[in-house]
């Protein structure tokens, strides 16, 4: 559904999220570990989500990369990484798809589209935090 950028920017904010809520900054080859990520593919993620705002770093040796607001949507992430494609496309990609021209798939693929966006706007890197420490959910495959 998202691109593996894209996977790697939320997976990336929620650990750097997590870190940030214990007073921590964070370095990209300990976030890279953390979520088994590419180091030098997961550098040029963290500089986007710096430069978009997104994401916050500091230089020095307490330095490293850290969230200041903990309110950021996953519907942000999404559409600073891989734009609107995924709330307003096509589901097959066609690029004349609308609701005057559909594809065999347009009613039923805007119903889900439509779920997918609401779930994502609703949903905050900090609403993450509290289920990421008392282990429910994981950033990293067991």
């Amino acid at each position: 559904m998202f691109s593996k950028t894209c996977e790697y920017a939320i997976r990336a904010l929620l650990y750097i999220a997590q870190q940030s809520d214990a007073g921590h900054k964070v370095g990209f080859r300990q976030i890279a570990q953390a979520i088994d990520a590419p180091e030098p593919f997961l550098a040029k993620i963290l500089q986007d989500l710096t430069r978009k705002g997104l994401l916050q770093s500091a230089k020095g040796p307490n330095g490293g990369f850290f969230v200041a607001a903990m309110d950021i949507s996953l519907a942000a992430v999404v559409r600073a990484i891989d734009g609107d494609k995924l709330f307003s496309g096509c589901g097959l990609g066609l690029p004349n798809c609308s609701e005057s021209n559909p594809c065999p798939i347009h009613q039923q693929f805007k119903s889900v589209r439509t779920q997918i966006q609401k779930m994502l706007q609703s949903s905050t890197i900090g609403d993450f935090n509290d289920l990421i420490a008392q282990g429910l959910v994981r950033l990293k495959s067991a």
